[in-house]
């Protein structure tokens, strides 16, 4: 443990965004498994249902800088493509 006080707080205050983060990121990472299950599914009602929540999850993490705005763009796209390939 550090013995300066603002590296003890530099700790603590890591250590706390570092659990919402990877709350976020599990978040996404569900949303994203909803969508790519209906997908799998042929429920395209479902899909596209899923398909809004994850799109809304994945920028609100892109928007927290939890993902980057590239990494958030790509996962939107592959969704969306799997999506319509129900169509």
């Amino acid at each position: 443990m550090a013995n300066i006080k603002s590296a003890k707080k530099r700790i603590l205050v890591n250590a706390k965004r570092a659990a919402r983060n990877k709350a976020i990121r599990s978040k996404v990472k569900t949303m994203i498994k909803k969508v790519e299950a209906a997908v799998a599914a042929q429920d395209k009602e479902l899909a596209k249902q899923a398909l809004t929540v994850a799109v809304s999850e994945i920028d609100k993490a892109r928007s927290k800088g939890v993902i980057h705005k590239n990494s958030a763009a790509r996962k939107i796209s592959r969704l969306t493509k799997k999506v319509n390939s129900l169509s």
